[in-house]
């Protein structure tokens, strides 16, 4: 009973933490979409709490933090209603249930992410009859991002530590 509390608490403070970061970083003209700063909480819910924590923050984030802030805009909180559970869960299953390092589990829930955010703009993109392939979606997708899977690489293997120290103490 005690863990299930853990995790729901825990969980919600890494949900609010996902709508306050980008807050801040607009604050400093660091913009979302380049800096991803919605996306660290995802990545330490997955990888400190497991999939499941992982899956409903990333659900979750984009359109409270759209309800509640405008941000995302509008047209984006579909694709990253499609990428930030992936994160989740992938590196929450990697490294929590299947035991792969933090580093690999990071680099897999990236690119499967980073795939699903293109994936979106790609049926978007072919509802709205745009002219573009599949690549296309995939380079923008990354590139625009780059900074921002920098950040990730950096900061989660530095964080995750730190946290989890932090986490059993309580």
């Amino acid at each position: 009973m005690v863990n299930r509390v853990y995790i729901i608490v825990l969980s919600g403070l890494l949900l609010a933490l996902a709508i306050v970061l980008p807050i801040i970083f607009h604050q400093f003209q660091l913009y979302g979409r380049i800096f991803l700063p919605m996306h660290l909480p995802v990545l330490l819910a997955g990888a400190l709490l497991g999939p499941l924590s992982g899956i409903m923050v990333g659900l979750l984030a984009p359109g409270l933090s759209f309800l509640l802030t405008g941000m995302p805009p509008p047209y984006a909180v579909p694709m990253m209603t499609l990428e930030l559970p992936l994160y989740g869960s992938i590196i929450g299953l990697c490294y929590y249930r299947l035991k792969l390092p933090l580093i690999v589990s990071l680099l897999l829930a990236l690119i499967a992410g980073r795939m699903a955010f293109a994936f979106g703009y790609f049926i978007a993109g072919y509802f709205l009859q745009l002219p573009y392939p599949p690549e296309t979606w995939l380079y923008a997708s990354t590139i625009t991002g780059l900074p921002g899977i920098a950040i990730q690489l950096i900061f989660v293997p530095v964080l995750f530590p730190l946290l989890s120290r932090l986490s059993h103490r309580c």
